[in-house]
Parts: structure tokens; sequence; C-alpha cells
């Protein structure tokens, strides 16, 4: 029953949006011909920009205006002008939030981009049926979800105290080798090294989708160009970096880019192993406290807006790259 009610909202969704169209094709093919010219493109994007104005130009709107309110005690909302944006920036817990994400948006894409494309160059040599195999296991993790992975990964880091048996993976190698006490690994806050353990989960998960990108980028560097090289003496790590990385220079800002915004927006594995606790809260975590923590909508919608203001200068950026690509074409 749940596929046929499935299958009946797809295609009543088309038949609309077919008649809808249809309809305002025929209102403009009653106009006289100069009109016609003018209108006609704005009957095939007419809706797709109404639909980005009610789903997306509107909420973000809202919660500018909504970043702008305070909230007493009583929960009542007023005008409180930055003054969100002044506690939040005045708060060191707030700062050192930023300066976790920092090291997210940093460490993660530029990690996955290299263990990506390690594997994408080293499995490419393995033979077709190993090639095919290895890239099937790195791929794996692609279709766990993040709180799944969170889970597997809370068990590796998981601490028991000492003198008896440790269930953890990690403290299990840890005591074995140096016969040291465990270590609490993820409340661990020592030069962000819980922050670092959580990072190794999402580029677990990322690192086969990176692979696979950069793996058929590579694949499709022209082979005349790498022989030519190795003729005039280029070792394969010169004909790696001076012929193959400039060819796949836009796959690899392509991936990177894709990475860093998941990066940003980062929840749901911080949630699951930390809850943002010893020193590991990331702005996702932020917004989530100030809204359902701490009954602050005001606040957690300034947070909000300053992830969208961080995001910009990344969809500039991509985009920018997009029409160079295009304009080499």
């Amino acid at each position: 029953m749940q596929i046929i009610s499935v299958l009946s909202s797809v295609i009543g969704g088309l038949a609309v949006s077919f008649l809808i169209y249809l309809g305002l094709n025929f209102i403009v093919a009653k106009t006289n011909t100069a009109w016609n010219r003018r209108l006609l493109p704005y009957v095939f994007i007419g809706p797709v920009l109404l639909l980005i104005l009610v789903f997306l130009i509107g909420p973000t709107l809202l919660t500018v205006y909504q970043s702008l309110l305070k909230t007493d005690q009583y929960g009542l909302q007023s005008f409180g002008g930055l003054s969100n944006y002044v506690s939040l920036f005045t708060t060191p817990s707030f700062l050192q939030t930023l300066l976790n994400n920092l090291l997210w948006i940093i460490v993660v894409p530029a990690v996955t981009v290299i263990i990506g494309l390690a594997v994408a160059t080293l499995a490419d040599r393995l033979g077709p049926k190993r090639e095919k195999t290895f890239k099937s296991i790195i791929f794996l993790p692609m279709a766990i979800s993040f709180i799944a992975a969170a889970t597997i990964w809370s068990f590796v880091y998981y601490y028991v105290a000492p003198g008896q048996p440790q269930v953890g993976l990690l403290n299990g190698i840890w005591t074995g080798i140096t016969h040291a006490d465990p270590i609490a690994w993820l409340q661990n806050s020592t030069a962000h090294a819980n922050s670092f353990l959580i990072m190794a989960v999402v580029i677990w998960l990322n690192a086969g989708y990176a692979m696979v990108l950069l793996s058929a980028a590579i694949k499709a560097v022209p082979e005349e160009t790498i022989e030519a090289a190795r003729i005039d003496g280029a070792s394969e790590r010169q004909a790696f970096f001076q012929i193959i990385a400039p060819q796949i220079r836009g796959t690899i800002i392509a991936v990177f880019i894709t990475v860093l915004i998941t990066v940003m927006k980062i929840f749901d594995i911080v949630f699951a192993m930390t809850s943002g606790a010893f020193n590991t809260n990331v702005l996702g975590m932020e917004f989530y406290n100030q809204f359902f923590s701490f009954n602050n909508p005001g606040k957690a919608s300034a947070v909000v807006v300053i992830l969208i203001i961080a995001v910009i200068p990344v969809v500039i950026y991509q985009v920018r790259t997009y029409r160079q690509q295009e304009a080499l074409r």
C-alpha cells in the first residue's frame, strides 16, 4: 500500500505540473507575438522561481528576522537588533565552537581528498578484478548513515575503567601494547584530540565518494600525455603531480567543496558521540542547544545566519570555478 501511495503521489505531482505548464503555455499563446516571446521563458522558469521564493528565499529572510529578536526569561520575544550576535561573539564557548568548526573545514576536506586520491591512484594499478573489489570495500561506508557510523565508532573508542576487560578496540590495542591505563578517548580534549577522532569518522564515510570521482577523473586523463612524460624521463611522482593532477584539478576542487559543505553543517555525528561536550561543540550542535535546550530561537537563528554567511564565499568560489571549466570546454 505504501508503494502505491508513493507512486500515486509522484504521478499526481507530475500530472499537476504538466497541467500548470500546459495552461500557462495556452494563455501565453493567446497573446500577440511580441508579448509571446517575452512571456514564454517565464512560463517554464516561473514555477521553479516561485518554489525557490517560497521554500528557499522566504525561510532565509524569516531566519534573518528571527535572529534579530531576543527572548526574555518568560519566553517572550522582542526586537533586540544585533544583541544575539553580540552575545554570541562575546561568549568564549561560542568562539571555541567557531574554532572547532574551522578545524573541521580545514582538516576533513583536505584529508578526504588526499585519501581519495591515494586510493584511486593505487587501485588503478591492481588490475580490473582486484580494483573493483578494493574500491567496493572503500566505498562500503557510504551506505551507512552518520548515526550508524557514530555508533560503530563509539564502540571503537569505548572506555572501560582500568582493571576490567577493554571492550573498545582502540583501548584494547592501547592497553595491550603499552600496558598503560585505558584512555577516555572522546573525553580527551588535549590538542583537540577527541575532535580529530570524530573527524576520522566523517573521513571514513566520505573517502569512498572522493575515490569514485577522482578515479573517474584520473581514468579520463589521456594516456598519451602520461606516456610522453615518462618517455621524457619523468618519474611516476612527477607524472602524477605535473601531468595528472593539473588535468583533474576541477574534480579535486569539486570534491573538496562538496565535502567542505557537508562538514559545515555537521551535527548528527557530534550529537551521537559527545553531544558537543568535552570541547567538541560545532555550529550545528550550537543551534540545537540554543533552540531546543535553552529555548532561545533568536540565538539559534543567529547561529544559522552565521553559518549561511560562512557558506556564501564557498558557493561563489564553486560557481566561478564551474564557469571557468565551462569556458575551457
